[in-house]
């Protein structure tokens, strides 16, 4: 429509010009005026009418052709710019495109790599590739430092356990020392629980270094078993609803994922409260539980590392702030997609659909 435009403005313009022209050096009725002398006499000529006639009728046509090939040319010029704008406009539309679909998972593999000529939009390309391999490069080295810190930090924790275990079975110890050493151990396991999170996200923000079958049922299934007890001791009933469902990925990395949800929904619940867990057979997974209420605006902060919101939540020292950015992490290495949602009376709802 620009191209249609400009060239319309144009044309008008070059139209009038043209008109001008035309009207200015034909002839003009006064200079045919004249006196013709014949045997009878003199006689004069009059031929103003049919010349101001003539006038008319010509600037008439010359506007009436013009514009109607005017218009015929800017039509055409309309579907060429359309055809032209969307040749030149198919790279921005390539890099648009690409920057729909990256995330922190994929920015390996999405990459212009614009070949032609060299021009704005090739180079424009070529600097959107360059930005993507700084930022894959960031992420990398903030993944290798999370892994390498959790890995060193494993061993002084697991000494300090042991040296608290060994100090608290000493003979003759006050009730006092006794107390301090157990919120120690309380504390080192904690930390332990907050390292082997942390290995966790790093290993899942990765990807997958291989898949396979897995049947999505059984995880569940075997997750449940394990922690029937953890509810029962809890007060919290705990109810399956599981078909068959098979999806392709990292059994661990899926164990883990199962195994937050349910810890979260026992964790954050009340004494008598229920948690529903559900697989379809679209490869759908659905725990719901009760507890208090969540607000629907802490919904979109629930999958950030380390937040908390309800009250429970941060009180509780059990947790440690990283189950459901596990969890969406290892739906997002599966090519998943996660959906939380508050219930009305008290709890939360995670779908997680991986099918």
């Amino acid at each position: 429509m620009l191209v249609g435009a400009l060239f319309l403005l144009s044309g008008a313009i070059l139209l009038a010009a043209n008109y001008l022209l035309v009207q200015a050096n034909l002839p003009t009725p006064i200079s045919f005026a004249g006196e013709r002398t014949s045997a009878d006499g003199s006689v004069r000529v009059t031929v103003l009418q049919p010349l101001q006639d003539y006038r008319d009728a010509t600037l008439t046509t010359l506007l009436v052709q013009s514009s109607a090939a005017l218009a015929l040319a800017a039509a055409l010029a309309v579907l060429l710019g359309r055809v032209v704008a969307g040749r030149v406009l198919r790279p921005v539309k390539q890099i648009t495109a690409a920057a729909r679909r990256l995330s922190i998972d994929n920015l390996e593999r999405h990459r212009l790599a614009m070949s032609g000529k060299r021009d704005e939009l090739t180079e424009l390309a070529d600097t959107f590739d360059d930005m993507l391999d700084r930022l894959s490069d960031a992420f990398d080295s903030q993944r290798r430092f999370v892994a390498n810190a959790s890995h060193e930090l494993r061993t002084p924790l697991a000494i300090q356990h042991t040296m608290i275990e060994v100090a608290l079975t000493r003979p003759g110890m006050s009730a006092e020392f006794t107390d301090l050493g157990q919120r120690l151990l309380a504390m080192n396991a904690r930390s332990e629980r907050l390292i082997e999170g942390l290995l966790v996200l790093a290993m899942s923000d990765r990807g997958l270094s291989a898949e396979r079958p897995v049947r999505l049922d059984d995880v569940v299934r075997q997750v449940v078993q394990a922690h029937r007890a953890d509810a029962d001791h809890a007060g919290v009933a705990l109810h399956a609803d599981l078909e068959p469902a098979v999806v392709s990925g990292d059994v661990l990395l899926l164990e883990q994922m199962v195994a937050n949800l349910v810890q979260n929904a026992i964790r954050h619940n009340h004494r008598g409260g229920e948690v529903w867990l559900r697989v379809d057979a679209t490869s759908s997974l659905t725990v719901e539980n009760t507890g208090a209420v969540v607000p629907e605006e802490a919904l979109a902060s629930l999958t950030e590392p380390f937040r908390r919101v309800a009250v429970d939540r941060t009180a509780s020292d059990q947790g440690v702030g990283l189950g459901l950015s596990i969890v969406a992490s290892v739906v997002a290495a599966h090519g998943g997609a996660l959906e939380t949602h508050a219930r009305p009376g008290g709890g939360l709802t995670v779908v997680t659909r991986l099918g």
